[in-house]
């Protein structure tokens, strides 16, 4: 149906019909397809009430985003590159200051740049802990200055005798303590024979903590001046301890106790009991034979067992 005259929809009209189509003009049809006010749409189904209350609210422009970062250029691929000298970022901050404190070569190598060593005024007054620092870091004479560590004494440090022997020997550089191997077990030996023991009443030590070599790694003979040096390291072992006796192995420690030169033989010491004095106490001085040189001369045994009753006597003595 193309079309309806007024008299026909009159008709229709009376008749309670109405037609099915009716033209429209092209100026209404575009009005219909328009789509309406959002304020006439009013909310959209899906969205919630709020939401549509706030859509109707006047929006602020929003603030205006921050610039953003510039990346820094990529760096060219190519090979590692060696770590920089310095201490590793794992590594203790009072650590990392002091690798980048500027190092003196010269002071290096140089003797007197060194830590100055304690004087024997300074010795005669130290305690158990004092001395050992002192002992460990000694420069006393050269043999401490050819690099070898000192070995420390080892027993009772409240004794009944103290044990001398001369210099420090490749097997007690190697133990780290005086008198090791095959004359340490003699000594222990002879100690057992006159009801003594290290570790309950008898200190053991040597006179020169370090093992004098030679240039080419062998030992030698300490010197007087090395001997000198060491002395009051024994005096104040002696003090400490407490010990009535001292039992010293071999010409080298009787000989620098007594104040006789290094080389004089022995026998001059031997047979008797010498007054010592040990920071102005007096104390017994017994001199006897090596065990390592016992152990080569097994006949001078029979002397050894007369200087450790003798010891012992002088010990009963004092006590």
């Amino acid at each position: 149906m193309n079309g309806v005259s007024e008299r026909d929809a009159i008709f229709l009209n009376e008749m309670g019909l109405a037609p099915l189509w009716q033209l429209r003009t092209a100026a209404a049809v575009e009005e219909a397809a328009a789509p309406p006010p959002a304020a006439a749409r009013g909310p959209s189904p899906l969205q919630p009430v709020a939401q549509s209350a706030s859509a109707l609210a006047p929006v602020a422009a929003p603030p205006a985003a921050p610039p953003a970062p510039v990346a820094p250029p990529a760096r060219p691929v190519g090979p590692a590159q060696p770590r920089p000298p310095g201490p590793s970022p794992l590594q203790p901050v009072a650590q990392s200051v002091s690798a980048l404190a500027p190092v003196d070569v010269d002071s290096a190598w140089d003797d007197a740049a060194l830590p100055s060593a304690a004087t024997p005024e300074e010795i005669a007054v130290m305690d158990w802990d004092q001395l050992a620092i002192a002992i460990a870091a000694c420069r006393r004479c050269s043999a401490c200055r050819e690099g070898r560590a000192p070995v420390p004494g080892t027993g009772a440090k409240q004794a009944r005798w103290l044990v001398a022997a001369g210099a420090t020997t490749a097997a007690d550089d190697k133990a780290r303590v005086p008198l090791a191997g095959d004359p340490g077990k003699l000594l222990d030996n002879m100690l057992a024979a006159v009801g003594m023991g290290r570790e309950r009443d008898v200190y053991v030590t040597n006179l020169i903590k370090c093992r004098p070599t030679t240039p080419n790694g062998g030992e030698r003979a300490p010197t007087p001046q090395e001997a000198a040096a060491c002395r009051p390291y024994l005096e104040r072992e002696v003090a400490l301890t407490g010990a009535g006796t001292v039992l010293t192995l071999g010409q080298i420690a009787a000989n620098t106790l007594l104040g006789r030169p290094l080389p004089e033989p022995l026998a001059g010491a031997r047979g008797d009991v010498h007054a010592l004095d040990a920071g102005g106490r007096a104390v017994d001085l017994v001199a006897t034979l090596h065990p390592g040189e016992l152990l080569r001369r097994g006949a001078d045994k029979a002397l050894a067992w007369a200087d450790l009753c003798r010891a012992r006597h002088a010990r009963a003595r004092s006590d």
